[in-house]
């Protein structure tokens, strides 16, 4: 198992969704368990591999996830508590049965990976959802709505409703997501979160973390200083964005940069102590 810091180290391809997902999770659970949960992923898994000894088609894996995951186990969307930050936490998720979409995604995709088919995390805006793959024919299944399958038009209009405005959408421009992409999203929900509810103790905490997974992602960076300035945190302000900077190949963003370098207070230097009498 790798640690947080490895995970924005390793190549994408040797990131488990699941048990990734699960040790971000601990961090906010020192207390648990952790290979208890993995061995609930694993029976989740058994159960739908038990239902699904003939699922030849994308349609029948994904209707065997519908069988254990929503209607046996009850996982689904939380549309009563939807900003609740446990939907984006994968132990309370497994824990209450219900999540924000991309943690439900997550669960998903690991559960099915297990298995070895072939799914992926899709990059929808406002709404995530899943590709299931199988001899060509792809099959999107929405876990936040009890794993129902959709017709691209039922995914356009769902993906129209969540970003709240009429778009001209092509499904076919919403490519799977690279495993630490969807970390970041996961991550990404409870920073929001946090920085809305003016906890930015807490929002600091989730950027450190999101820059550990993701260090080659700019944003995060420039988030994070953002938040360090809010709390007078100057030094560690300057350190990410000069961590940005060295991922920056942009002209105009390393002017932004560098801009907002030179607005951010220097610490006082300490003079040399005299220790004369």
């Amino acid at each position: 198992m790798f640690s947080i810091s490895e995970i924005g180290l390793i190549d994408d391809a040797k990131i488990e969704l699941g048990r990734a997902a699960l040790q971000l999770a601990a961090l906010d659970h020192p207390e648990t368990d952790l290979a208890s949960y993995e061995t609930k992923l694993e029976a989740f898994a058994a159960e739908v591999a038990a239902v699904a000894t003939s699922a030849s088609t994308a349609a029948k894996r994904a209707a065997a996830l519908r069988t254990i995951l929503s209607d046996k186990h009850d996982f689904r969307g939380d549309s009563a508590t939807y900003d609740d930050s446990a939907n984006a936490d994968l132990i309370s998720v497994i824990d209450r049965r219900r999540g924000l979409p991309v943690a439900l995604a997550i669960l998903y995709v690991a559960i099915a990976r297990r298995i070895g088919w072939q799914a992926d995390v899709l990059n929808t805006p406002g709404h995530v959802v899943i590709a299931l793959r199988c001899d060509g024919a792809t099959v999107i299944v929405d876990p936040f709505n009890s794993g129902r399958q959709l017709t691209p038009e039922a995914l356009i209009d769902l993906v129209r409703r969540a970003v709240g405005v009429r778009l001209a959408i092509n499904p076919d421009e919403w490519e799977p997501m690279e495993n630490r992409a969807v970390l970041v999203r996961l991550l990404n929900n409870q920073a929001i979160r946090a920085v809305k509810e003016g906890n930015v103790g807490r929002a600091i905490e989730l950027y450190e973390r999101l820059t550990s997974i993701g260090p080659e992602m700019p944003q995060l960076w420039w988030e994070r200083a953002r938040i360090e300035l809010q709390l007078g945190m100057h030094e560690e302000a300057r350190s990410s964005l000069s961590a940005m900077l060295e991922i920056t190949t942009d002209a105009d963003h390393r002017k932004q940069i560098n801009r907002a370098l030179e607005t951010i207070p220097r610490s006082p230097r300490r003079g040399r102590r005299d220790t004369r009498d």
